[in-house]
């Protein structure tokens, strides 16, 4: 196999956990990144008291999450990274790619946005949910009874100023394989895994 980053990429809410898993069961070998699990580790270890700190932590969880990339790709390991990637990252996944000899794709996950955002809402009311998320201070072992009244909750119109205008729609590095995953149970995955398998092997 040659080594290759994945990138699960694509508007918010779209369902790329679940595919990077069936991704690893398939074709085995994957190192997951996740950007959003790094900052949630950083979080938790800190904490913050203000919106102005949990933005600094968030900038300190991408220098951690581009140095783990150039750690697994010194290493030569096969990386799948999940994120609703825009241009704000390319360049240096660009950079860091053509460094490593890494091939790149990017599956790229679209949807209808309403849709989008009551999944996003669902997911945000969930316990599971890591609560830093949605708040503006956070330390470990914070809870919150009512999310719905999370001073950081996603409000319908930011979330689809994020989806309209961040560029979620357009990010793609190396080949492009695009999926609307508005009704889940329409969506192929074994014939995605197998096209996947086709462009890595």
């Amino acid at each position: 196999m040659k080594k290759t980053m994945i990138l699960l990429a694509g508007y918010p809410a779209t369902g790329k956990s679940y595919l990077a898993n069936q991704i690893i069961e398939a074709c085995g070998e994957f190192t997951i990144i996740s950007q959003d699990d790094l900052k949630e580790n950083i979080f938790d270890k800190y904490g913050y008291d203000d919106l102005k700190e949990k933005k600094f932590l968030e900038g300190e969880s991408w220098v951690y999450y581009y140095s783990m990339m150039r750690i697994q790709m010194y290493k030569g390991n096969q990386i799948i990274s999940d994120y609703p990637f825009s241009n704000k990252q390319y360049g240096i996944l660009n950079e860091l790619s053509k460094t490593y000899g890494y091939d790149v794709v990017t599956i790229r996950l679209i949807a209808d946005l309403d849709v989008l955002y009551e999944r996003s809402k669902q997911r945000d009311l969930d316990s599971k949910r890591h609560l830093s998320h949605l708040v503006n201070k956070y330390h470990l072992g914070d809870t919150l009874e009512n999310r719905a009244n999370a001073d950081g909750f996603l409000t319908y119109d930011v979330f689809m100023d994020r989806c309209k205008n961040n560029g979620y729609r357009k990010f793609r590095l190396g080949h492009l394989i695009e999926i609307d995953v508005t009704d889940f149970s329409k969506v192929d995955y074994p014939g995605i895994i197998k096209e996947l398998k086709e462009i890595i092997k």
